[in-house]
């Protein structure tokens, strides 16, 4: 038998005020003063002076603001790729990603385009980068996707949607500071706090569970459930338990996978352009038969903190847009082995698929 040889984040900086290092951090990693650090910052930090005027600039170094106001494309990474080589001298030192999930996949992306020809979409898919990406690093500023961790960057390409998953993208350095999370509307705390849910229990319910994953997912799990059904916690200690509750359930899926509501949120947010937090919380609404124990918690979760999710996004769909999406979901196909075992195209057919689309 084989066994997978996964990397890991080789350096971790954990801690409230932890951000203020990251110039530190930097300093020997500058390559010469004609290769410039590039910043990928969220935009919402653009006139937050609190976040930005802690990263100090030098020589050609550059902030870039960038929109999450949807999800990553591969054709985003290529532009933002040809900016950064128009706008400097030699290859750069280093890429910074600032933000939640979107920046965190676009950093990693922009990294391994640095060092790799063609256009990003030509890397979607398992092991397919060939050349080591430049130095990166991630910054979360939302806690919940585990995308500091992983080991792949999710993005939608003109034919589908599907990561870059190579032994090249987890990050180099990365800076967990949970104050940086303080100011996250309710509702974006809760749907990236149930990605890191819908992480554990899709890990620790598949066919590919091990010690490894399940260890990181029990932790994660535990996590959750004090962080969204116990009320005694400050926000200081739930933002912490939050950032940590993502990091493993990274790690989690890491050494196993996801499942049914991953691989049919990919689809959703293919065709609708659905965000991946609130997108996998509105498949995970309808999974009862494939997660019970899961979606009953998560029902208890949605309860509790009054989040009403959006309905009725699948209801003027045709036939031709419910094929797009069942064709994206089921080109996941790792997700469901993990979820249902080697047989799973004997339970989830296009039928199938286009029934629970519907209940959407």
């Amino acid at each position: 038998m084989s066994y997978k040889n996964f990397p890991m984040v080789p350096r971790v900086i954990f801690g409230r005020g932890s951000f203020n290092q990251l110039n530190d951090v930097l300093a020997s990693k500058r390559l010469g003063i004609n290769a410039p650090f590039i910043f990928l910052v969220d935009d919402v930090f653009k006139n937050n002076s609190w976040l930005t005027s802690r990263i100090q600039l030098s020589y050609d170094d550059k902030i870039i603001f960038v929109s999450a106001e949807e999800e990553p494309k591969t054709s985003q990474v290529d532009d933002l790729v040809e900016d950064i080589i128009l706008m400097s001298k030699q290859r750069p030192s280093g890429v910074i990603g600032i933000g939640g999930g979107t920046l965190l996949d676009l950093a990693k992306a922009v990294s391994i385009m640095l060092t790799n020809e063609g256009s990003a979409k030509d890397y979607q898919g398992w092991d397919l980068v060939k050349s080591k990406a430049i130095y990166h690093v991630g910054v979360p500023t939302i806690s919940g996707t585990g995308a500091e961790v992983s080991r792949t960057t999710v993005l939608t390409g003109p034919e589908k949607k599907l990561g870059i998953n190579s032994d090249f993208t987890p990050f180099d350095q990365v800076i967990l500071d949970s104050e940086l999370t303080r100011g996250v509307p309710k509702d974006q705390w809760f749907y990236t706090g149930m990605d890191c849910y819908i992480h554990c229990i899709e890990s620790l319910t598949g066919t590919y569970l091990n010690a490894f994953s399940e260890s990181y997912g029990n932790m994660a799990l535990d996590l959750c459930k004090q962080i969204f059904l116990e009320d005694h916690l400050s926000d200081i200690e739930s933002q912490e338990k939050l950032m940590m509750a993502s990091w493993h359930g990274g790690m989690s899926i890491v050494y196993s996978q996801v499942g049914v509501a991953h691989a049919m949120s990919y689809g959703l947010s293919y065709l609708l352009g659905t965000k991946h937090g609130i997108g996998n919380c509105i498949v995970f609404d309808h999974l009862e038969e494939f997660y019970p124990e899961g979606v009953k918690l998560f029902k208890q979760m949605k309860a509790e903190h009054g989040i009403v999710l959006p309905k009725g996004l699948c209801a003027d769909l045709s036939d031709s847009d419910f094929n797009v999406m069942i064709k994206v979901a089921l080109s996941l196909e790792p997700l469901w082995e993990n979820a249902l075992g080697k047989n799973w195209k004997k339970i989830i057919t296009p039928e199938k698929l286009k029934s629970l689309y519907q209940k959407m």
